[in-house]
């Protein structure tokens, strides 16, 4: 049997994918920060609770209902508020700030109808409550972990066939990446635009809505994970779905089992690995011509190696290496959202076009070198 905090980060990976996907394609269409995206989560959240709770039905119902609300939604905001704001000129300051008013509007209506579930539907647990179900079980497993893992695989092959195989896809790809020139070859980019936030929204709303059958969730839910679909996103490189597939597995999956390790503890063969680890991505991150780049890695490789000769002591003399030897403890879990706002922080340091921008040969040769 798999232990139980794999399948939890195989889960939240995954869920994370689809999200960091949908936030890459708003961005993609219009260059700036959604920070609204969160509300189309939570728009699927509470397609959920509503086919589970209201209707008496399974949440994955409450999933495709999710993905057309969400789709909705996203289509709404796109052509009511930033399109026309765009076609005004406004700055890119102006169109991020008008995300935050969306984002507001947003948290409004879904206080308003969890207050008319609460008082008219007679559900306490509305603003708040625990995962639902009933979810299907296959080989001793709930059926969320097959869902989220083949969600994340079909979503990216079919934006992969879309964009290679269709003429939608090849007008899809060139309105993104020149819009005037699309215009002067006949696409329709305001259409384009708005189907690609629609794709967004129904993510978003998909992932939010399979949430729920592994982790509790409310009114917050989306604000809460905004941090994470951001850091997805930017780790991908913010123009790559593809990239921001790999950025949401990466963070969704760190953020859980770091946050695990870090609470019960590393031991010492497991903090001399670190060290290694980080002495090594010190060299190889130093490697790389970006000043912030060689400051990153020159950090790096020391942090790491002053763990090691704390370990080769034969016994952590330093708070910092005590901790990762014996864990912080429980008190460490409040903080999880502290580890992927780092991998964003060092990822916009040293690789701010993404991951997929690496050109690991050419490092590894430098390496050798």
């Amino acid at each position: 049997m798999v232990p139980q905090y794999l399948i939890s980060a195989l889960v939240y990976a995954c869920l994370f994918a689809l999200m960091g996907m949908g936030l890459t394609l708003t961005y993609m269409t219009t260059k700036v920060p959604n920070f609204a995206y969160g509300d189309f989560v939570a728009l699927g959240v509470y397609s959920a609770y509503t086919a589970s709770k209201v209707f008496h039905s399974n949440p994955y119902v409450g999933s495709v209902f999710g993905f057309a609300i969400g789709a909705v939604a996203s289509a709404i905001m796109y052509l009511g508020v930033l399109r026309p704001l765009a076609k005004r000129g406004s700055s890119m300051v102006s169109l991020m700030i008008a995300t935050f008013g969306v984002d507001i509007g947003f948290v409004g209506l879904i206080g308003i109808y969890t207050d008319y579930l609460q008082y008219v539907q007679r559900l306490i647990d509305a603003a708040q409550f625990y995962q639902l179900g009933p979810d299907f079980s296959f080989g001793g497993y709930a059926g969320v972990v097959y869902a989220a893992p083949i969600s994340v695989i079909a979503t990216v092959a079919a934006i992969y066939l879309l964009f290679t195989r269709t003429k939608f896809g090849v007008a899809m790809r060139a309105a993104v990446e020149n819009p005037p020139l699309a215009r002067v070859l006949g696409i329709n980019v305001d259409l384009v635009n708005t189907i690609s936030w629609m794709l967004a929204g129904g993510l978003a709303a998909y992932a939010g809505a399979l949430l729920t059958l592994q982790l509790p969730a409310g009114t917050a839910t989306g604000s809460n994970l905004i941090v994470e679909i951001f850091s997805a996103s930017v780790l991908g490189g913010l123009n790559s779905i593809f990239g921001a597939a790999v950025g949401g597995l990466l963070i969704g999956g760190s953020e859980i089992l770091l946050t695990l390790d870090l609470g019960l503890g590393f031991g010492y063969a497991g903090a001399v690995v670190i060290s290694v680890l980080l002495i090594l991505a010190g060299v190889f991150v130093f490697k790389m011509k970006k000043v912030q780049a060689r400051i990153a890695g020159a950090v790096l490789a020391a942090f790491g190696a002053w763990i090691l000769i704390d370990m080769a002591a034969g016994f952590p003399v330093d708070f910092l290496s005590g901790e990762l030897v014996f864990g912080f403890g429980p008190n460490v879990t409040p903080y999880q959202q502290a580890i992927p706002l780092l991998i964003m922080a060092f990822s916009l340091m040293i690789i701010p076009e993404g991951i997929f921008s690496i050109d690991f040969r050419r490092l590894l040769k430098r390496v050798k070198s």
